[in-house]
């Protein structure tokens, strides 16, 4: 049966332009490896409030939520099934990552972001995000 589990695109505008933050894992599986912040959703807990709480638990940042998508992650020889719920939104605070979770963190553009190698199907999510804004690009033009 799949797990349900949460994402969040954590958003950055300083500067002017948008960055999001990743966390590089320190538990299996894909320990090392960089992913969106997130984790399972527990029981009776609304996915909105398991990204809130996922986001502050691994980096310290409080966490402007709104829902993106949800995902299939299905990875056969990780032994993973899980619905993933994607919120994104702005990320406030100051930067702390819990050492149990995570070994970094730090600002990507998405372009960036979309380059690297990202656990899990992060990359699909980002792919899908990217598109999302390009679509949006559109309707405004």
């Amino acid at each position: 049966m799949p797990e349900a589990t949460a994402a969040a695109i954590v958003l950055s505008r300083q500067g002017g332009s948008e960055r999001l933050l990743l966390t590089r894992r320190n538990v299996e599986p894909f320990k090392g490896c960089w992913c969106l912040p997130g984790g399972h959703i527990d029981p009776f807990e609304p996915a909105r409030r398991a990204a809130i709480r996922e986001v502050k638990e691994e980096t310290g940042l409080d966490f402007d939520a709104s829902f993106f998508s949800y995902f299939d992650e299905i990875i056969p020889e990780q032994v993973i099934h899980a619905v993933e719920m994607v919120f994104y939104g702005v990320g406030a605070g100051n930067l702390s990552t819990s050492p149990y979770e995570v070994t970094d963190a730090e600002w990507f553009s998405l372009d960036e972001a979309r380059a690297l190698p990202l656990a899990f199907t992060h990359n699909d999510i980002l792919d899908a995000y990217a598109d999302r804004g390009r679509l949006g690009e559109r309707e405004r033009d």
